[in-house]
């Protein structure tokens, strides 16, 4: 498969800081990429470096195997969506949609082509006379997008473009947004720090940290196979329970120790042998510790209800287990009483476990 995006070596400084170091990264035709990482973890610098908004320190970009590393924005092929909507607000929504192909002069029969392909995929044709101060916030932000979409690109960037609408407008305009990469089948980049939408929208995800990549993969590997522990606790709402530890082998079986506790690593999946008293963090999503009862075969621990979030289709209960809080998803329609003592069974083949140096999946 070809790439339409690589980027090579890329490095960018502002003064003393340095926000990206020798980053590699290649996004293929077609793909929908996010990248992901909290506030401050360059990937909206990335993106912009992408766009041609920030001059890079060092390395190259390549779009279309075209060295773009110092072509202006207007000439790389990209359509870009920001998180204001930045539109006009004394033009029409139709104005607004064609101001940049009318400055690039676009003959007029083309730009009406575009712009109505364009309202028709966003379903906003009713709306194409209307000014943004007559739009919801929704409609705003699918202005937007469609603004990006008549410059008929190979590369669409999206920087957090749902992060100023509220929760059911994001809900809608995600699956708007997957709709529109099946019907265009374009290469997107989107940058966000929402872990829902890197999720539900990504062929393959970048989480980021620093500056650099911590993880490169689809969104099921990053979910059920975090390569270390920064991944594990930033993918994941409510988060991985995390236990510390040690790993011990008893009668050459490797066992997670914690507390006065133990727990048989046998069903968990390592190329590699665990070792004696090597210091370790076990991880297990809410979902891959069940509740049971005194008749269930298998390991089974002691667990004491701490308090209960009802969540409407699931039910989280916080938990003890030998000191250690946990939170498990459960059935909706049980209720928990503080105190009461309950049975859990760890499912250690969904498990992850990282180094207590490294911090690195073993």
């Amino acid at each position: 498969m070809t790439n339409s995006v690589s980027i090579r070596d890329l490095s960018l400084s502002f003064g003393a800081v340095t926000v990206l170091e020798q980053l590699n990264l290649d996004i293929r035709e077609g793909e929908f990429l996010v990248l992901l990482g909290p506030s401050g973890c360059g990937k909206s610098t990335l993106l912009n470096c992408i766009a041609g908004l920030l001059e890079v320190t060092e390395g190259q970009i390549f779009i279309k195997d075209k060295n773009v590393t110092w072509k202006e924005p207007k000439d790389r092929g990209i359509g870009m969506v920001f998180q204001s909507y930045a539109l006009y607000p004394q033009m029409s929504v139709e104005k607004n949609l064609s101001f940049g192909l009318r400055v690039a002069g676009v003959p007029k029969a083309e730009i009406d082509k575009r712009i109505a392909r364009a309202a028709e995929i966003l379903q906003i044709t009713p709306l194409l006379k209307r000014r943004p101060a007559a739009l919801s916030g929704g409609q705003r932000q699918r202005v937007a997008i469609g603004r990006a979409l008549v410059r008929d690109v190979d590369v669409f960037l999206f920087d957090e473009p749902l992060s100023n609408l509220d929760a059911k407008l994001r809900s809608e305009l995600r699956v708007e947004i997957k709709r529109l990469h099946h019907a265009l089948g374009n290469t997107m980049i989107y940058v966000t720090h929402d872990q829902i939408e890197a999720l539900t929208l990504a062929d393959r995800i970048a989480v980021m940290k620093g500056g650099i990549v911590q993880q490169l993969a689809d969104p099921l590997t990053i979910y059920n196979r975090p390569r270390n522990l920064f991944v594990a606790g930033f993918l994941g709402s409510p988060s991985m329970n995390f236990i510390q530890g040690q790993i011990a082998i008893v009668a050459g079986q490797p066992v997670f120790k914690f507390g006065n506790t133990d727990v048989l690593l046998t069903a968990y999946p390592t190329e590699t042998r665990l070792r004696d008293a090597q210091l370790a963090t076990l991880g297990l999503r809410p979902e891959h510790i069940r509740l049971v009862d005194d008749t269930a075969q298998g390991e089974t621990f002691e667990a004491v209800v701490d308090i209960e979030e009802p969540m409407g289709a699931d039910t989280l209960v916080w938990l003890r287990v030998a000191g250690t809080a946990l939170s498990v998803r459960t059935e909706a329609g049980r209720r928990f009483t503080p105190g009461e003592r309950l049975r859990v069974q760890f499912n250690t083949a969904m498990a992850s476990l990282f180094d207590g140096g490294t911090q690195d999946r073993l």
